[in-house]
């Protein structure tokens, strides 16, 4: 192990830890130490997220001191001006939530910065109303979203209750490694800071704000009572207000009971991802006991959502990019727009939206991967004549109202409920229509490929396979030209041998666009130990789109193994 981590090492061991982070501490192999210590935890797409577990590359009580104080920091030097400055904090129903939740509040309170905290687990979409709502100058949310139970995570908002954009989060970061001893950082006792006002819970009031928005997403009224929804919050913060919210509205709807009970070893699932079909293995029970139309399912805090429809005797379950289609479109044909509508998603998610855009008079802006690049984008148009549409993401986010700036599971059911009860009442399914819309747009298909590689081992691997694409030009993969190559860590584009500059900030993503307009994209996951593969093709019909996947997915995993 080199100088650094022996340092880091013999800190902790020095420390006054914890017991049970001293316990772990003491039992780790040289192996293990090394993992837990040789790098510090890194801010991604999706903030900060790791193990649980003693180390500073590992979700802990000191870790979420250190990150917080450096936080504490930058909101402070940004705000030398605003009087009581104040941060908004939530957390979902992970192991250690409330607790990494009140030290963060702790340290915020203890440097002067008076905090709301939410007495119950809440979802993220709620925290980033919250801060706007409340005034806060920043947010904290707890959470790892949709990783497996082992990992928690830590996202930081700025006062548009977006979260905080690279540069932003530079300087955080910055403040954050000038912390010599991350066992100094000033922190007073919890009840003594609630008790002299620092630190205030808040809740029903702010849910019913919250709620109170939700609803306007709204586009025309439907026959609700005729639609019958199975829905689960997969254990997370969803439970506690969405079912309610679609009952108000008169949906039919059925929870997943055993899933309503907020679990942080998800005891019921496989994974906790509705992007993954083995999420909704209860709810396609459930739906084929009472059948159900739909089957609609959110992720831990609540941020992401997926749905199964049924059709033809079998629930079938609709991709991100898919659901996002059949919601603009929906959008497109019936929510009225002005001239300077305009619609976000990002450099990996389907060209089906140009598609719709076109139609509907729509300007489609592309970001890079992460919600926190659309809530930008919305918060750029600000007091403008421009018009914040929809955004949505291929990895099953969506924003419909602009009142959060990131991903919103509440305002995409209540938005979906009423597409699908729209469309029941024309007799029609939503595969019926996503259906349709591949007759008159052609067929745009998707697919991810997820190469895991964990600890210190598998960073590096990640790494060496990126730059072997990199520095390898590919001009043609299973017989299609690439006729652009575009290289967003060196912020160019590479055509028929012309190189130009590409406009959207630094990262270590490469896109592969084919003569036809389909195109393939390597990006390393920003919030788990993997490399991600994602691939959108249009043809004239599903089955040649496919077939074309099918041998890019097997060529391309075979590239990536070839990486020594």
């Amino acid at each position: 192990m080199d100088a650094n981590v022996l340092k880091k090492i013999s800190m902790w061991n020095n420390a006054n830890l914890e017991p049970s982070l001293r316990e772990e501490l003491n039992n780790l192999t040289e192996e293990e130490l090394e993992d837990a210590f040789y790098v510090d935890l890194a801010f991604g797409t999706g903030g900060l997220r790791g193990v649980m577990g003693v180390g500073t590359n590992r979700m802990n009580i000191y870790i979420i001191r250190k990150c917080t104080y450096g936080f504490g920091q930058y909101l402070l030097e940004k705000n030398k001006d605003v009087k009581n400055p104040s941060v908004t904090i939530s957390y979902d129903c992970r192991h250690h939530s409330r607790e990494f939740a009140e030290n963060a509040a702790s340290v915020l309170a203890t440097m002067g910065i008076k905090v709301y905290l939410f007495e119950e687990l809440r979802s993220t979409p709620e925290l980033s109303f919250a801060v706007r709502h409340l005034k806060s100058v920043g947010g904290i949310m707890v959470t790892a979203s949709h990783n497996p139970p082992k990992y928690n995570g830590y996202k930081v908002y700025d006062e548009k209750g977006c979260q905080l954009i690279p540069e932003l989060a530079d300087i955080v970061i910055s403040k954050i490694d000038a912390i010599e001893n991350i066992f100094e950082i000033p922190t007073r006792p919890f009840v003594e800071l609630q008790n002299e006002g620092m630190i205030e819970l808040i809740g029903e009031e702010i849910d019913q704000e919250y709620l109170k928005h939700v609803l306007t997403v709204q586009v025309q009224k439907v026959k609700t009572e005729d639609l019958s929804i199975v829905f689960t919050p997969l254990h997370g913060t969803a439970s506690v207000k969405l079912a309610d919210v679609l009952k108000d509205l008169g949906y039919n709807v059925t929870p997943v009971s055993e899933q309503m009970i907020p679990d942080g070893n998800f005891s019921t699932l496989k994974s906790p991802n509705p992007e993954d079909s083995r999420a909704f293995e209860y709810a396609i029970e459930l739906g084929k006991k009472i059948h159900a139309d739909i089957l609609i399912a959110t992720d831990p805090d609540a941020d992401r959502m997926g749905i199964a429809i049924w059709h033809n005797n079998e629930y079938v379950l609709l991709t991100g990019n898919q659901t996002g289609a059949i919601l603009l479109d929906y959008l497109g044909k019936f929510r009225k727009h002005g001239p300077k509508a305009n619609v976000y998603n990002t450099i990996v998610t389907s060209n089906f939206a140009k598609a719709i855009c076109d139609k509907y008079n729509l300007t489609l802006i592309q970001t890079l991967t992460g919600f926190k690049f659309i809530g930008e984008q919305a918060a750029k148009i600000e007091n403008t004549d421009e018009e914040f549409f929809f955004g949505y993401e291929e990895s099953y986010g969506y924003v419909i109202k602009d009142f959060v700036r990131d991903k919103d599971s509440y305002q995409a059911t209540v938005l979906l409920a009423e597409v699908a009860a729209y469309y029941k009442e024309q007799g029609k399914n939503l595969v019926e229509v996503l259906n349709d819309l591949y007759e008159e747009f052609g067929f745009y298909v998707e697919g991810v490929q997820n190469f895991y590689m964990e600890g210190k081992s598998g960073s590096e691997k990640i790494n060496r396979i990126m730059e072997t694409f990199q520095k390898n030009h590919l001009s043609e993969v299973c017989g299609k030209k690439i006729v652009r190559i575009e290289d967003y860590k060196l912020s160019k584009a590479f055509e028929n041998d012309v190189e130009s500059s590409l406009s959207l900030p630094k990262s270590f993503v490469l896109k592969y666009i084919f003569e036809d307009g389909g195109w393939f994209v390597l990006r390393p996951s920003g919030t788990e130990p993997k490399l991600k593969i994602y691939i959108a093709i249009v043809e004239k019909t599903k089955e040649t789109a496919d077939k074309f996947i099918s041998e890019l997915q097997q060529k391309l995993q075979a590239m990536v193994e070839d990486v020594e």
